[in-house]
């Protein structure tokens, strides 16, 4: 039996978005937490005295909990029309080492939204048989699509209701945890980003299917009708969210929105994922931008205050977004302080730091159907914890800060 008191100064609570400003500490019997309190009353109880103790420094809170991100994924550029044609053994090993690095960025929980073949259930079995220590990972596999549509070459293609409840069948017989659904097209050339990709009876075949076996669904949805579909078919998490009509352009639809915040519908926005690649165009010296890229910029601004427009009225509609970066897709490379950039994003848009704390710590495990587990400091919940130096709920730049990272209760020792 492992037991630990774990100690520090303030203490985010994520369940009620307040911070505790006391000395507070925390045991942890094995990878449950069994007791929150002060000092005092915890060196009081039966497990203290043979306990560690262990000093945080900064604020602690919850370890944080990414929704959304492709373990597999390199974040130099490569499109997935190329990724697909590298060796799953090198996908499998590179989604490795992303997932460690992850960890060591603070993110305690991360869910996978597609990888090819068999390679994300490699990662996982490797993280399993303690080969490599990773967050709690949460695979999809291989996302449920058509002929053609986004991520078709990753393996798993469906036609017809029959079809699409046999791919869940085997998604689940694989291993996958969860179900991936490319509602819509996507960056992949040969798919549709203005028009549905399943039809209702198709996409709701895929959730039935998948809430029998008592797992999850996510769908990624680039245009209002496929995401109208998605949403009437009882789809648990929407991803990307975007109101796109038909011809290609932004436009809002309220009574869409009012009743996906009335079934409690999730939205993982993935703000950062473009926002990224342009924040590593600015980091240039100006003489060194080319045409294109100066364009580039001057494109995005201007999408990103429209965008942002629409987003706020969706979260004024009700809408809770939960915080997934999507990394490493193109060039958004895992570790590092991306999770927290995306974090930093929905500040950008006009949440609190508190609430986008929220959106990737509480509100994220509640995407994945693991809030019962991770995304707060509560007892009966697995002691994933991390250490800030600063006071990330008033100044989110702070989350970046990470000094200690408990991962199931065990110390994990930082690389950077």
């Amino acid at each position: 039996m492992s037991v630990k008191v774990f100690s520090g100064n303030r203490m985010i609570d994520t369940v009620n978005g307040s911070v505790i400003e006391k000395k507070i500490s925390i045991l942890v019997e094995n990878e449950i937490i069994v007791a929150i309190d002060s000092p005092d009353k915890i060196s009081s109880h039966p497990l203290f005295e043979n306990s560690e103790k262990i000093e945080l420094s900064g604020t602690i809170l919850p370890g944080l909990v990414d929704c959304h991100v492709h373990l597999i994924g390199f974040g130099d550029g490569t499109p997935g029309d190329v990724l697909v044609k590298t060796d799953d053994n090198l996908l499998a090993i590179n989604g490795a080492q992303n997932a460690i690095k992850h960890l060591d960025s603070g993110v305690t929980t991360l869910r996978d939204l597609g990888a090819k073949n068999m390679s994300g259930y490699m990662i996982k079995e490797a993280s399993n048989r303690g080969i490599i220590q990773t967050p709690d990972l949460i695979m999809s596999g291989r996302p449920i699509t058509i002929i053609g549509g986004h991520l078709n070459w990753f393996g798993e293609v469906a036609t017809g209701v029959d079809e699409c409840i046999a791919s869940v069948r085997r998604l689940v017989r694989d291993g996958s945890d969860m179900i991936k659904i490319t509602a819509t097209g996507g960056s992949t050339g040969t798919s549709n980003t203005r028009v549905p990709s399943f039809n209702l009876n198709e996409m709701k075949a895929i959730v039935d299917e998948a809430h029998k076996f008592q797992i999850h669904t996510a769908a990624h949805c680039v245009n209002t009708e496929g995401m109208r579909i998605a949403f009437e078919a009882g789809v648990d998490t929407i991803i990307h969210g975007r109101f796109v009509n038909t011809e290609g352009n932004l436009e809002f639809d309220k009574r869409l929105a009012d009743e996906m915040a009335e079934k409690e519908v999730l939205i993982n926005a993935t703000l950062h994922q473009g926002r990224d690649r342009i924040w590593q165009l600015q980091s240039k010296d100006e003489s060194e931008l080319t045409d294109s890229e100066k364009e580039e910029i001057a494109v995005f601004n201007n999408n990103w205050e429209e965008a942002t427009k629409v987003w706020q009225k969706v979260m004024d509609a009700g809408i809770q977004l939960v915080s997934g970066s999507d990394a490493s897709w193109q060039y958004y490379k895992l570790g590092g302080t991306s999770f927290q950039d995306e974090i930093h994003a929905h500040v950008s848009i006009g949440m609190s730091p508190m609430e986008a704390i929220q959106s990737g710590t509480i509100y994220s495990a509640k995407s994945c159907w693991v809030e019962d587990q991770v995304g707060s400091l509560e007892v009966g919940k697995v002691a994933s914890i991390i250490s800030v130096e600063g006071k990330p709920e008033k100044n989110i730049t702070d989350l970046r800060n990470v000094k200690s990272v408990i991962h199931r209760g065990r110390v994990h020792k930082l690389l950077n």
